[in-house]
């Protein structure tokens, strides 16, 4: 198949979340690549915040003891001090562009969320924190001429010379097939939340970085880590509205169907438990046939006023926060796992970078300290960046332009009755709970669905990554922060480490090119 072919020497930033917008706003002259507009996507969806020791009583290194103390053993250190040393400076940096953050007398006001020693969760517009620094981020990068947008255009596949990354492929709104050349691409196309039917993350989230990287024969890290927020809004909408932590910090309770609160026998810290504790002891109640509920009643006549998101989404529901009882259910919100990258976000093939959910920094380890992630991407997309500026490596023109070949086996409509059933099957078997028979399960049925999921753009890199998460979550035969196996509940000394997986490059065809286009 001949297609379109652009080449440039500007980078190529696939993903408009905060991560891709950072980089692509310290890179300047380069092409952003999104598959609906730009700035949608996980980001703007975030109500928590950002975690920055700003506070008097507060401090990077308090900060980064936190992260690792929930992170299961496999956080980085030198990682965590390194993302909460610049913590500051990038919230100062978003209010330069104009981010506007709530203050009281002058001060910023911070919250508390679980697994934090101190309040230091920099909030904006109470629970809209995602909404208000993606349309600074998405201003700042309108303003900026020589930072070009293509919207509604799906990345379908990285291009490869010889052992580097030398492009993408992506399909435009109009169907067309283009292979865009450059000698940088960044992936920032968030995380994997899609793969499960129960989940708080938007449309957009497929795990498309990840499955062309797994495609690509790229080193990948921690598949098996998925972070199950404790509290989504347990309705039929999808994705599930997510009811911050910060409500939790800010005394609201958990209780079953009786009205007994229940997470005060389960962990010292009972609803500030670290997230993995609490999603399960949630999962448990519901499992064994009772409810759970978030009682937030005691917030008042102040709830609206502060948290607006929440509000807007449980009186859609036709339940009243103020009075009533939120029914909540544990949801796909997070993956610590991803492309593996060093400190400066470059992954296992160079001309790639990869940053923010797509990536694994081992920041996070097995388990994400809440309202980090926005962090990481802040802090990342300025060191890729600043990496990528400052090198200058030439692609090897004489070697031919490959692509995977199975790009060209892919529809451009996906089987919505395909999807559901695999996304049915993440949930029901790789779940919150794990064990033997259930990814055992998964894995046959991935298998007998492959014939279709492999037809369509989103349905392929679906099943790409969920048998990358299934695969990892059968081999780690222990319990370790987001991966919860009931058939071995325990810590295993022996799995203390990542997993890291180095898989084959799918088979490739040098592509045809209709037309070369100098840009």
């Amino acid at each position: 198949m001949n297609i379109i072919h652009l080449e440039t020497s500007r980078p190529v930033v696939v993903g408009s979340g905060i991560a891709g917008l950072t980089a692509a706003l310290g890179l300047g002259d380069c092409l952003v690549i999104t598959k609906s507009q730009l700035a949608e996507g996980s980001s703007r969806w975030a109500q928590g915040g950002i975690a920055a020791a700003v506070g008097d009583d507060d401090s990077p290194s308090l900060h980064a003891a936190d992260t690792v103390a929930v992170s299961g053993g496999l956080g980085d250190r030198l990682v965590a001090e390194l993302v909460t040393r610049s913590a500051p400076e990038r919230i100062e940096w978003l209010e330069s562009l104009g981010a506007r953050f709530d203050r009281s007398n002058g001060a910023l006001t911070l919250g508390r969320e679980a697994g934090h020693r101190r309040h230091r969760i920099v909030h904006a517009d109470g629970d809209g924190t995602g909404a208000e620094v993606m349309r600074a981020l998405r201003a700042a990068v309108t303003e900026r001429p020589e930072i070009e947008v293509w919207n509604h255009t799906l990345a379908l596949d990285l291009l490869r010379r010889g052992s580097r990354v030398a492009g993408v492929v992506v399909r435009t709104r109009d169907g067309r097939l283009t292979a865009i050349s450059s000698p940088t691409v960044v992936l920032a196309t968030g995380g994997i939340g899609r793969i499960f039917s129960r989940t708080t993350n938007p449309a957009e989230v497929t795990g498309d970085g990840l499955a062309m990287a797994i495609r690509t024969g790229l080193r990948i890290v921690d598949p098996e880590f998925v972070q199950f927020h404790p509290t989504a809004l347990d309705s039929p909408v999808d994705p599930m509205p997510l009811l911050t932590e910060a409500l939790r910090g800010a005394g609201a309770v958990l209780v079953d169907e009786s009205g007994r609160r229940f997470m005060v026998g389960e962990h010292p810290d009972a609803e500030l438990a670290p997230r993995d504790i609490v999603a399960r002891a949630n999962w448990h109640r519901r499992n064994q046939g009772g409810s759970v509920f978030l009682d937030a009643t005691h917030l008042g006549a102040t709830f609206p006023d502060r948290f607006p998101t929440v509000f807007a989404s449980a009186m859609e529901a036709g339940i009243d926060p103020r009075t009533d009882l939120l029914p909540v259910s544990p949801a796909a919100h997070y993956h610590m796992g991803g492309i593996a990258v060093d400190s400066n976000g470059r992954t296992s093939r160079p001309g790639l970078y990869a940053v923010g959910e797509t990536a694994a920094t081992r920041l996070h380890g097995a388990n994400r300290l809440a309202s980090n992630s926005l962090l990481e991407g802040l802090v990342f997309g300025a060191r890729v960046a600043a990496d990528a500026r400052d090198l200058h490596e030439s692609m090897d023109s004489g070697a031919p332009l490959v692509v995977p070949q199975s790009t060209f086996d892919v529809d451009s409509q996906d089987d919505a009755e395909t999807m559901t059933a695999l996304r049915t099957t993440m949930w029901n078997h790789v779940g919150v709970v794990r064990n033997a028979t259930g990814l055992d399960q998964a894995a046959a049925t991935l298998e007998c669905l492959a014939p279709r999921t492999g037809v369509g753009p989103i349905s392929r890199n679906l099943a790409t990554v969920a048998n990358a998460v299934v695969g990892a979550a059968k081999a780690r035969t222990e319990s370790r922060g987001g991966h919860f196996r009931s058939d071995y509940p325990s810590l295993d000394s022996t799995w203390h480490r990542h997993t890291e997986i180095m898989p084959g490059p799918e088979p490739t065809v040098v592509i045809g090119l209709a037309e070369r286009v100098v840009a």
